[in-house]
């Protein structure tokens, strides 16, 4: 049995706004995603050859010594170790104590409620400044420490009050019924209201993670110690050391021998494009599998009804 399918006729003018959104969406894809491609292009070119500039989107003379300088640096792996500990544990427990709070803080009969809600939103606009927050930092002496990544990011405003907006979307009949069947509100809250919070939760893990991945700012300023040392304040290290490094004396100090035993030169420049393909690589591999969650969670409460 044939089926008839009735296809509206675009009209002229909705043809023309179709093709301006596809070569407009085309490109900003283009915009977003060619100074990747450039890095991973140069990175992968050779060090003296890449001097020369004109490398685009392949490169034009293959070598892998950038990477081999790299990766046989011994404080990019603990840079990995510290930086995928604090995104582990500072995601996981920011995500916990934010969302416990802002449990609290959807709860119409709260004590003292707007006055709290005011109390925690005014950091949100005025800080302390540097030197305020990093003697602070050393009266709490979490100063050289692996706990300054994780313990002043315990909490944000703005993420409990995304998870406050979705706490209220949930019914309350639902927490009802966990307390007479004998749950408390830690029970109602770990066992009903967060398992229902998924997409929340994925969006500010994902915000969370990223932000500890690409954090450099804290370890730069309260790290002395270089086994905790995030990659990003390495990477940064490493550009600082690429800027400064311009003549071509100081690149020759960076000979490596490559496998037939013939010398090649790596250079400041393509040391810091190869460093920061290994540092991006990871966070860009995990985004696609979060994307589903990450879509719903930023969705949460654009629309009232």
């Amino acid at each position: 049995m044939l089926k008839r399918k009735n296809k509206l006729k675009k009209s002229v003018g909705e043809q023309i706004f179709d093709i301006w959104n596809i070569l407009g969406f085309a490109l900003l894809c283009f915009i977003f995603v060619y100074p990747f491609i450039n890095i991973l292009a140069v990175s992968l070119n050779d060090p003296i050859d890449a001097m020369r500039g004109g490398i685009y989107f392949l490169p034009r003379k293959f070598s892998v010594e950038n990477y081999k300088k790299v990766l046989t640096d011994p404080m990019i792996y603990t840079g990995y170790g510290v930086t995928i500990a604090r995104t582990v544990i500072g995601a996981l427990t920011h995500v916990i104590c934010t969302a416990m709070f802002a449990y609290g803080l959807s709860k119409k009969d709260l004590l003292f409620r707007p006055f709290y809600t005011v109390l925690c939103m005014i950091p949100m606009y005025f800080g302390g400044g540097l030197i305020p927050s990093y003697l602070l930092m050393r009266r709490l002496h979490l100063i050289n420490t692996f706990w300054i990544y994780i313990i002043p990011g315990l909490y944000g405003m703005w993420n409990a009050m995304i998870f406050k907006t979705f706490y209220q979307g949930i019914p309350s009949s639902l927490e009802e019924a966990a307390k007479i069947d004998g749950c408390n509100d830690f029970g109602a809250f770990f066992r009903i209201i967060f398992p229902l919070a998924k997409p929340c939760v994925a969006a500010i893990l994902l915000f969370c993670g990223v932000n500890h991945w690409n954090s450099w700012f804290d370890g730069y300023i309260y790290i002395k110690n270089e086994h905790l040392l995030p990659l990003q304040t390495i990477l940064m290290r490493v550009i600082n050391q690429s800027a400064a490094a311009q003549s071509l004396e100081q690149a020759e100090n960076m000979m490596i021998k490559t496998a037939d035993g013939a010398r090649s030169t790596v250079t400041p420049e393509s040391i810091r494009y190869a460093t920061m393909v290994v540092s991006i690589g990871p966070i860009v591999l995990i985004y696609p599998f979060l994307q589903k969650y990450f879509e719903k969670g930023v969705m949460i409460g654009s629309v009232k009804e």
